[in-house]
């Protein structure tokens, strides 16, 4: 198969490897990913691509042709009024509600992994250094390395307990929301489960200082965790030798703690792509998608964010609420983001990078209808702010930008264990829990193996979804119960925290 019509309403389809002039429908050159008419389209005429337009042409399209920048613009604006119009089967009572809350029964299902104090699970139990302020970041570097130096032989760094310190610029000179969210987001970060033990490390005259921290790492459940230790580096005479010894005393307690069985349901996957291409919304998000739909249905809970990604596809998401009262948020989530765009004079639709558009994504529509469908066919359980913890088992949407850091370090700030990331172009990076890098096509999987845990391109040869959806399911299983992904191998483990107004 060299082509593929996504959908039987669809005017164009997609290329699975190059095309030359002739050599299918096609008159132009056709690069894999890429678009081409399958009818003549009338300038002004909707472009039609997984059922659903992801634009105009802004000129006439011969059939055959090629399909992209040139000829197609999005027809995405500001703000707009949604009608609840819920799918059959999505409106659910109060009590079938309830039944997806923490606590509630699920379906049978396991992995391996830590039972903590709060009553969720690590999927990992490293100990964690988090700077209170950016002027420690290299503080912290200093105590990881002599903590490690101080252990010997004790430490292994591809062990079950390993020693990390993640850099960030803030915690000082900001103002309003965004030192609100940082607060909440170191807070967050430090009462995560696959955290087997934090050190909060302070300099001591920053805004957001370890006593101003102090509420919201009680909000969190940091402070109750047993798992946090905290230092102000004016306070000492040697900071990098009293961290060392704290770090080294929370490894010595972690090493202790075994494994344990523990039910899917307390499994928070985070669903991300980044660097997407043509090829995106063909193999490895509807792969994702299928996987979410299993986890699930297991018990499992899966977050779907970036935003801006969901513009020009909303309404399949608005349509699969659980509620109304989900549906108004999901409502409220799309129309906030778009007044974030136009509150900064920037325009809601200016999101396909580069590299997305060199993949043959045309416009935001394009890729909003390939992103959303890591979401699968679940409905919409809940809606969450920006640092939210999950609640509700499910699906969640979750507020945050399209940003591969930022959006990353939001998934684990909601209480994801695990992170499934699609991508086309390719990315080492990670996030600070594991991130399993699920390639659209084969060549990138081949030529970047040290990067990526899984080929999705084998549905273009042929291999059955179902077969590889069962095949991603028991390497996110083994991922959850200890199998390193590729991000971790090679010490690719980052944070980064929503930047979205002044600094002092």
């Amino acid at each position: 198969m060299k082509f593929l019509k996504i959908n039987e309403k669809d005017n164009v389809a997609v290329a699975l490897t190059k095309l030359l002039p002739g050599e299918a429908l096609n008159t132009d050159t056709i690069p894999m990913g890429h678009k081409f008419a399958l009818t003549d389209i009338p300038k002004g005429a909707p472009v039609i691509k997984y059922g659903y337009p992801i634009g105009t042409a802004s000129r006439a399209i011969p059939k055959g042709a090629h399909v992209h920048t040139e000829n197609l613009r999005t027809a995405l604006s500001g703000t707009l009024e949604y009608e609840y119009c819920p799918e059959t089967g999505s409106e659910e009572s109060e009590k079938g509600d309830e039944s997806r809350r923490e606590g509630a029964s699920a379906p049978a299902g396991s992995f391996s992994g830590f039972k903590r104090a709060d009553g969720r699970a690590g999927i990992r139990n490293d100990i964690w250094i988090l700077p209170t302020v950016g002027c420690v970041n290299r503080t912290a570097e200093l105590i990881r390395d002599l903590a490690i130096r101080t252990l010997g032989e004790a430490y292994d760094p591809e062990g079950e307990v390993r020693i990390l310190s993640f850099r960030h610029p803030y915690g000082c000179s900001q103002t309003g929301e965004d030192q609100e969210n940082f607060r909440k987001a170191i807070a967050a970060l430090a009462a995560h489960p696959n955290a087997g033990g934090v050190l909060l490390l302070g300099l001591g005259c920053e805004n957001s200082n370890l006593k101003v921290l102090q509420p919201y790492l009680v909000e969190s459940g940091a402070s109750s965790s047993g798992r946090l230790l905290s230092l102000n580096a004016q306070d000492c005479k040697d900071e990098t030798e009293e961290g060392a010894a704290l770090v080294t005393a929370l490894f010595r307690r972690a090493v202790k703690e075994e494994r344990q069985e523990i039910p899917l349901s307390k499994l928070v996957v985070g669903l991300k792509c980044g660097g997407s291409d043509g090829l995106s919304g063909i193999t490895a998000n509807p792969l994702i998608g299928a996987v979410s739909d299993r986890l699930i249905e297991s018990g499992a809970s899966c977050i779907l964010t970036e935003v801006p990604e969901m513009f020009g596809a909303e309404t399949i998401l608005m349509n699969r609420a659980a509620s109304r009262e989900v549906f108004d948020k999901t409502v409220a989530l799309i129309n906030g983001f778009k007044e974030y765009f136009i509150r900064h004079d920037q325009p809601v639709y200016e999101n396909p990078s580069p590299g997305n558009k060199e993949g043959g994504i045309s416009t935001l529509e394009d890729k909003s209808l390939g992103c959303t469908e890591k979401a699968g066919h679940a409905c919409v359980s809940d809606v969450l702010r920006y640092t939210e913890t999950l609640k509700t088992r499910g699906l969640n949407l979750l507020e945050a930008p399209g940003n591969d850091l930022v959006s990353s370090t939001a998934l684990v700030l909601s209480s994801a264990q695990l992170i499934l990331f699609s991508t086309g172009r390719g990315t080492p990076f990670g996030a600070a829990v594991p991130t399993l890098k699920i390639a659209t096509n084969t060549a990138l999987f081949e030529k970047k193996g040290h990067w990526m845990d899984f080929d999705a391109g084998r549905i273009l040869s042929g291999e059955e979804k179902e077969a590889l959806a069962e095949e991603l399911f028991l390497l996110i299983l083994r991922t959850a119960s200890g199998e390193k992904a590729k991000t971790e191998s090679a010490g690719y483990q980052e944070i980064a925290v929503w930047k979205t107004g002044v600094t002092v």
